[in-house]
């Protein structure tokens, strides 16, 4: 008991400092200090047992270890309170009054005094404790009252699972003052009520002037638009300079309009269903629209703003708004990425129910993801289509997802105008601060059905049954401010009179005979680009490139630093290299992959790479980013080209995911044409898990929203007995994809091709995405080499005619496409038929050279016998995008494995027989292997 005899001396006030520093992180309180607060008292009087502590009311108590400590009752008292204060900061979320159309769940235990070992006669006494809360020595009561106000009003705050302590403490700091409640000037009240009126105004005007017609509403979230507002507006006085926003439809035009300043006049046109400009343009619904703007704020700073297009896959815009903040940043913000600000607002069911919000939290503090801190605002209805929040997730709340990165979370009463205002700013504050992740929950509810001609009651009676008699957040406010004085009656009918004015004005305008015209999304970051038919995508282009300068580039990424050690593999690997450009002039995929990125980094473009393993690559043959032996510090050869450097190489090993993975880097060539921006599957197949944005934006968003892009996708390809998921890209879906102009699609074979491909993809005026079936076992391949030459003279062969043969003696025509080329090749030499049989690789699948191949077959005057040859099952692979796109398919013979469910045969005896019976077909047509079983 001597140990502790300070107890009885030491000042109050010294102990709850220490025991607050303890509960908010034990690591920073001093080690006897833990150990004595580890055996304490919690406060709890009920848990005591529980903890192995037991007390007597002398004041004697006896720690975890045996030890009895004499503890003056003040004492313990203030240990109590400290306990009661920390319950509100981890708990009192729970305890909020943030819903504005129903009853909260019950949680236990509350927040009672008498949880924490504290009774009605201690409300009186003056703790020390209140100074943690910055009120000093304050009576129970007042503590109490202060907490409540902080922690359980129309805001409610968690934070305390935070392991940073100065983070916590700013947070706390933020919330004491005000006790965490605004105090606006009578002009900044007038202002949220005048983004309250755009808002519920612009909503009353079209469910008057477009009855029943889907427009997806906010009414009952309509304090978005106030939120919204304070972020641009202060953000731009800490120096924001760009705004990305992506959101899903619901409140969509609302936001346009009344924050992004789209003229009304556009949107009725897009109600009345008037037809577009362009023949060449579908468009689509007008709540799934980008748009593009600038804004002068109130304090006269120019900002430039994009809310970029979506789907009604809601939450799949995230990681592309994501990737479009990561290009702007990267292109002029590199200084300072906080001028860029990404915000993403979220349904409620869909930000708990769909993965992708989880893949692109984790992606938030990664070095080739990292924005800067996103601003997540969830407009929470409570209720997903017809779903109810208890049938919608497991979790308390739908924003518990924010948790996993440790980013605070607030939840607020969105009926409660200056309350979310608040929050907002406070959301601000932080991510500017601390360049990091934060989520706002704003609780409301959802006026009508899923759309406005959907009838809720069917489901929810209830619910909109309450709803049904609710005030909207304008009104509530507006009555607030009546009462304080600030307004009169007659206010807020002259708003929303000069309001519906202004609307009806353009209203008016957008009925007069006219199509409508969409203006490009991000057109500065695309003037000069145009945008092309497939005519144009099949043109030749030139994409020579000066040998001499070439020669520069091999050199600079053939040698490693001497004055580091790397591994020996790593050395005789770039020595390799080294070899094989300037003394053999045998140059394998990955010399030729290096040399085009290299010359186009010359050139003055960036090239951006991401995906699972690129760095080394899934095969170990790129070797872009090499580490030293000792320290593993990356060296990365293609950013060490001296003069030589005009732009940049971004390489960067992804997260394990696929859909947000893509999403970003779609984002990322969206805002960046500029740049080379590649993802390169693990194996082909493994794009599937991208589904979504291969559907919605790669094939068709230029159709959709009037968008070039120029995403590059790696998939390898290729059929070498690894089984089902390792050995088709599923090309036939690509092809399936594949329409007009919408974009490329290659299976070269050479390192050469490679090269002049992805020259041909920056030297374009044009931005087109292109999808390339790589390979695997040809990486390596001793006849899968090109010379420096073919690089620096040649060009994209969409056709790579059979250069061996004389046309005259072929009997056999084989076109075939990617690898399977080279076991054709292997298999005319086993059989000594290099004289009447040709092997023509169609290099290009989409726009397929169509004219090219008549030509080719027209060539080969004396074959009569045409073979379309490929590896992948019948109903998979290539053939049906032959049929679909050259009538003089419908006559070829096809070699090819049987119909199958499955890409390929887990047995890698059984994958090598089946693979032998298509390759016997080709050459023999008696062994047709379709009707073998």
């Amino acid at each position: 008991m001597d140990k502790y005899s300070f107890l009885n001396a030491a000042h109050t006030s010294f102990f709850a400092e220490q025991y607050d520093k303890y509960l908010t992180n034990p690591d920073n309180v001093e080690p006897s200090w833990r150990a004595f607060f580890q055996g304490f008292d919690f406060g709890l009087e009920g848990s005591l047992e529980d903890l192995g502590i037991d007390s007597d009311k002398s004041g004697m108590v006896v720690l975890t270890n045996g030890r009895k400590v004499e503890m003056p009752e003040t004492l313990q008292k203030e240990f109590q309170v400290i306990r009661l204060i920390d319950g509100y900061r981890s708990r009192g979320h729970l305890f909020t009054k943030t819903n504005p159309v129903r009853e909260r769940r019950k949680y236990e235990p509350t927040l009672d005094i008498d949880n924490f070992g504290l009774t009605q006669e201690d409300l009186d006494t003056v703790f020390d404790a209140g100074k943690i809360l910055g009120i000093g020595p304050a009576s129970l009561k007042e503590i109490i009252r202060h907490l409540e106000s902080i922690y359980c009003d129309a805001i409610g705050v968690e934070y305390m699972y935070i392991r940073t302590p100065e983070r916590i403490q700013w947070i706390q700091d933020w919330l004491n003052k005000n006790d965490n409640h605004p105090d606006y000037t009578p002009e900044e009240k007038k202002n949220i009520l005048r983004k309250l009126n755009e808002a519920v105004s612009f909503e009353s005007f079209l469910h008057t002037k477009y009855v029943g017609q889907k427009r997806f509403s906010l009414e009952g979230g309509e304090s978005l638009i106030p939120a919204l507002d304070v972020i641009i507006e202060k953000a731009a006085d800490q120096g924001v300079k760009q705004f990305v926003v992506g959101m899903a439809h619901r409140g969509r035009l609302n936001v346009l309009t009344n924050i992004f300043g789209k003229s009304p006049k556009d949107i009725f046109s897009e109600f009345d269903g008037k037809d577009y400009e362009e023949t060449i343009f579908d468009g689509d619904v007008k709540y799934h629209l980008g748009w593009t703007s600038k804004r002068e704020t109130d304090s006269g700073k120019m900002v430039n703003m994009n809310i970029a297009p979506n789907p009604s896959h809601l939450e799949t815009v995230n990681s592309i708004v994501e990737g479009i903040a990561r290009a702007k940043q990267d292109r002029d913000h590199g200084d300072n990425i906080s001028e860029v600000l990404p915000i993403l607002i979220h349904g409620d069911a869909a930000f708990a129910g769909q993965g992708v919000v989880y893949e692109v939290i984790q992606m938030a503090r990664l070095e080739g993801y990292t924005t800067g801190g996103t601003i997540h605002i969830v407009v929470n209805n409570q209720i997903g289509f017809t779903t109810n929040y208890l049938d919608a997730r497991s979790s308390t709340y739908c924003t518990d997802v924010g948790k996993v990165t440790l980013s605070p979370v607030l939840h607020v009463n969105a009926d409660d105008a200056e309350a979310v205002v608040h929050a907002t700013t406070f959301a601000l504050e932080y991510r500017m601060r601390y360049k990091r992740d934060i989520f706002l929950d704003l609780l409301g509810y959802r006026k009508y059905g899923h759309n406005e001609g959907d009838e809720p009651k069917f489901t929810q009676p209830l619910l909109y049954k309450s709803i049904s008699k609710h005030k909207n957040p304008r009104d509530i406010y507006a009555e607030k401010l009546i009462a304080e004085g600030i307004i009169d009656e007659n206010y807020v009918k002259e708003l929303e009179e000069k309001y519906k004015n202004d609307l009806e004005e353009n209203l008016m305008d957008s009925r007069k005979i006219e199509k409508t015209r969409i203006t490009p999304f991000m057109q500065d970051e695309w003037e000069g680009f145009e945008q092309v038919t497939e005519e144009v995508m099949l043109k030749p282009m030139d994409t020579t490139y000066d040998l001499k300068k070439l020669d520069e580039i091999a050199k600079s990424i053939t040698k490693l630093p001497e004055d580091k050690k790397f591994l020996r593999k790593l050395e005789r690997l770039v020595e390799g290299r080294h070899q094989m450009y300037f003394e053999d002039n045998k140059l394998d995929w990955a010399m030729g992959e290096l040399l085009a990125y290299g010359s186009l980094i010359e050139e003055g473009y960036d090239v951006r790479m991401t995906g699972q393993d690129v760095e080394r690559g899934t095969f170990s043959h790129r070797h872009a980013v090499i580490k030293t032996e000792m320290h593993e510090e990356e060296v990365v050869l293609l950013n060490e080209m001296g003069e030589n450097q005009n732009g940049k190489f971004h390489i960067y090993n992804s997260l394990l995911s696929e859909y947000a993975v893509m999403g970003f880097d779609y984002g990322y060539a969206m805002a960046s044409p500029k740049t080379l921006t590649i993802w390169e599957a693990q194996f082909g197949d493994f794009s599937n898990g991208a589904q979504i944005i291969i559907d919605q934006y790669l094939s068709s968003a230029e159709d959709k929203w009037k968008l070039q892009n120029g995403l590059v996708l790696l998939l390898p390809h290729g059929y070498e007995g690894q089984g089902a998921e390792h050995s088709s890209a599923r090309m036939e879906r690509y092809l399936q994809l594949c329409a007009k102009d919408n974009m490329f699609v290659a299976d070269v074979t050479t390192p050469a091709n490679l090269f002049h491909l992805f020259r041909r993809q920056m030297k374009a005026n044009f931005r087109k995405p292109l999808v390339v079936f790589t390979p695997k076992s040809l990486l390596r391949h001793p006849k899968v080499v090109s010379t420096k030459e073919e690089m620096a003279n040649g060009s994209f062969q969409m056709v790579i005619d059979d250069a061996d043969v004389k046309a005259s003696k072929v009997k056999t025509l084989v076109f075939c496409t990617g690898k399977f080329y080279y076991d054709l090749l292997e298999k005319r030499e086993e059989l000594g038929r290099e004289e009447d049989v040709a092997l023509v690789r169609l290099e290009q699948l989409f726009p397929l050279p169509a004219k090219e191949m008549r030509s080719i077959i027209k060539k080969y005057k004396n074959a009569d016998d045409i073979v379309w040859a490929q590896e992948e099952p019948r109903n998979m692979g290539a053939w049906s995008h032959m049929l679909m796109h050259l009538d003089e398919a419908k006559q070829f013979r096809v070699a090819s494995r049987r119909f199958y469910g499955a890409p390929a045969a887990g047995s890698a005896v059984r994958s090598k027989r089946r693979h032998a019976e298509v390759l016997d077909y080709v050459f023999d047509k008696s062994k047709d292997n379709m009707q073998i079983r």
